[in-house]
């Protein structure tokens, strides 16, 4: 795992340089402390930032073809490469190393981009051509690994993270307005957009190829719903179960491949435990287990996690999070983030993965995806139990079954039909809407826009987005059932933009740890997406099939256990001390009116109202997230960027200047 970065000139005059690069990777130190590699000619620069994981001793970046034609920077890892090296090998191609970076290139160069169609993995890659003077970006099938871009004074500038980007010369960042509203609506924008008017991002499952005539982006890969197979339709349960099982298995085999230890996060739940088991089953050696545990309660699952972990046998290490500790680590989750953001959970997984680095591992398995895949989320069943509903609009008991799945929601059994009614009624008749299945949540979550000022309002004006517009929905989605419809939607609005972000890749690799996800190996999402929807869920029972699999492998306890949503303490973290913090500076009045984007006067209420001891609703609290989030990122990326010291003479550099033709440290 690694980052990259990289910038093409296609001016005379402006020649890429050392230093440039130098400054470029040091701001993603954190990806790849291991070693650097830069190569250099008349129009491209191209970096790595390396984390040894594969091949330890061989795997330097950037790669060349034995011609030296194409030269590869590559963030990521390619999970099926023994068995493509192996197929190359036989067509003759020679490979020198073990890495699976030599076999991206290598199979880049005979296949082209339809090479991307073949790769099992998560990655960020860029190929120059030095021949056609084209530069060729790709980012894998569900954007796990992130990869941005700009154009500004006549250079293209990428890199795995927008700070990259920033440290470029002259690149100054600006927030896209309709970007914020994307996020205080969705929790995340969606690419091409990022949070910032300059940057761009490359979408999931995309490609893209560069040259002096521009940039042209393909799509190569589309999560689908479209078609059950039909021998899904006619195989047994059991058939149904074996088949997972075997697929699981060997996604979990495929990624526990590393020259360095591997573990596994334990949430205490269905996912991290059946992956935990998994891994427990074939792992060599030792192997540790990793959980967050909270000192409130009410988000605390220590108790299930440590039956998990004693069950397994493993060793088990845990990371305590007060609602101080949140708020003390929130400054640097965000930079790592690079979004605003309506949740504090990304807080405690960044400390996770502090503890997962401090304990020397680099690698380690988690259970993101099987909620996208195998209809995990509420969401879900909301969008059933409403387009049930809707065929009878009317009626007083359908509207009853939305307490099965919100038993928790704050007076909802004593306010009765009525309010039901008038919250979940809400366009619940247009059941062909794109949309329909995230009305709600997005309607809901709207509503924090209440703190934008005027400015910000008038700057979005008639552009607020309509999310499942943006989403790349195929034509044949509106023929869907509803259950895939939403999972489609989820998948395409929150899965990659915030999960594998926010909480996924940034505080993972903040850390220099590489999470890797056995829900998320294409031939397993492919598996879910063609079968019958009820084996995903039947009636309202979630991830059906996952659970009758987990029946066979885990305690009842574990694998019949109701989804608990992971979350963290809010204004508890924030104001959880008499003492003055950064967060009364971030959202002070001349703060707030230095930034622009919010109403300080409406932010003056809201922390009123907490530090009254007022209680706080659900939308209240992810909206002083989003503030203080927002805020914090004015300051580090807009107001006054402060990139770190540019690499130097203790950093492991090589560089290989092609004007030269030399390597040198």
């Amino acid at each position: 795992m690694c980052g990259i970065a990289g910038y093409l000139n296609f001016k005379k005059g402006l020649v890429p340089s050392k230093e440039t690069m130098q400054a470029m990777l040091a701001t993603i130190r954190h990806r790849g402390p291991d070693q650097f590699g830069i190569y250099l000619d008349d129009t491209a620069a191209l970096g790595n930032a390396r984390l040894s994981i594969i091949d330890l001793d061989h795997g330097q970046q950037p790669m060349a073809t034995s011609d030296r034609r194409y030269w590869i920077v590559y963030n990521g890892e390619i999970f099926n490469h023994k068995e493509l090296r192996e197929e190359l090998q036989s067509s003759g191609v020679a490979i020198e190393t073990h890495c699976d970076t030599e076999v991206f290139l290598k199979l880049f160069e005979k296949e082209g981009p339809d090479c991307l169609r073949r790769l099992n993995g998560q990655f960020a890659a860029a190929i120059w051509d030095t021949r056609e003077k084209r530069l060729f970006l790709a980012r894998d099938r569900l954007g796990i690994r992130p990869l941005y871009y700009s154009f500004h004074g006549g250079s293209f500038v990428f890199g795995s993270e927008i700070k990259v980007l920033a440290s470029f010369p002259g690149l100054q960042l600006s927030w896209d307005a309709v970007a914020l509203d994307q996020i205080f609506t969705g929790w995340s924008c969606l690419a091409p957009r990022s949070p910032f008017d300059e940057i761009k991002q490359l979408r999931p499952g995309s490609y893209a190829c560069l040259d002096e005539s521009g940039l042209q982006e393909q799509v190569y890969w589309q999560p689908s719903f479209e078609v059950e197979d039909p021998a899904f339709r006619s195989a047994s349960e059991t058939d149904l179960i074996d088949a997972l099982h075997d697929l699981l298995l060997d996604s979990v085999k495929l990624r526990l491949q590393a020259d360095v230890p591997v573990g596994a996060y334990l949430s205490g739940g269905l996912d991290s435990s059946l992956i935990a088991s998994l891994v427990k089953e074939n792992a060599r050696g030792r192997f540790d287990t990793f959980s967050i545990a909270f000192s409130d309660a009410n988000f605390d699952e220590s108790e299930h996690q440590q039956r998990m972990a004693s069950l397994l046998d493993t060793e088990h290490q845990v990371i305590k999070v007060a609602n101080e500790d949140i708020r003390d680590v929130f400054p640097e989750v965000i930079w790592h983030c690079e979004s605003p953001i309506l949740r504090t959970a990304p807080a405690p997984m960044f400390l996770l993965s502090r503890l997962v680095n401090r304990s020397r591992y680099k690698v380690v398995l988690t259970g993101e995806g099987a909620d996208e895949f195998f209809a995990g989320y509420d969401i879900f069943k909301e969008a059933k139990i409403r387009a049930f509903w809707a065929k009878e609009p009317e009626s007083q008991r359908r509207p009853k079954l939305l307490e099965r799945i919100y038993p928790d929601l704050q007076n909802l059994a004593r306010l009765g039909p009525k309010y039901l009614a008038s919250f979940f009624g809400h366009g619940l008749t247009d059941t062909t809407s794109d949309s329909y299945s995230h009305n709600i949540r997005w309607t809901n979550t709207r509503r924090a826009k209440r703190f934008f000022s005027p400015e910000l309002n008038d700057a979005i004006g008639t552009r607020t987005s309509n999310l499942a517009s943006e989403a790349d929905l195929p034509a044949e989605f509106k023929h869907w059932d509803i259950l895939s419809r939403a999972q489609r939607l989820e998948i395409s609005t929150f899965l990659s933009s915030y999960l594998l972000s926010s909480q996924g890749d940034r505080v993972g690799m903040g850390n220099s740890v590489e999470g890797r996800y056995p829900f998320l190996d294409y031939r397993v999402s492919d598996f879910c997406s063609k079968l019958p929807a009820k084996f995903r869920m039947r009636g309202l029972r979630d991830k059906y099939l996952l659970r009758k699999l987990g029946k066979e492998i885990l305690p009842k306890d574990i694998w019949d256990r109701p989804k608990k949503p992971y979350r963290a303490p809010i204004h508890r973290s924030f104001f959880s001390s008499e003492r003055e913090t950064y967060v009364d500076h971030v959202l002070s009045e001349d703060s707030l009116e230095k930034c622009g984007l919010f109403n300080p006067k409406a932010v003056s209420m809201l922390t009123g109202k907490i530090k009254r001891g007022l209680p706080l609703g659900e939308i209240d609290d992810m909206a002083l997230t989003g503030l203080i989030s927002t805020q914090l990122l004015h300051e580090q990326y807009v107001e006054n960027f402060k990139a770190p010291d540019p690499l130097g003479a203790k950093d492991d550099v090589l560089i290989y200047d092609s004007r030269r033709r030399a390597l040198k440290n």
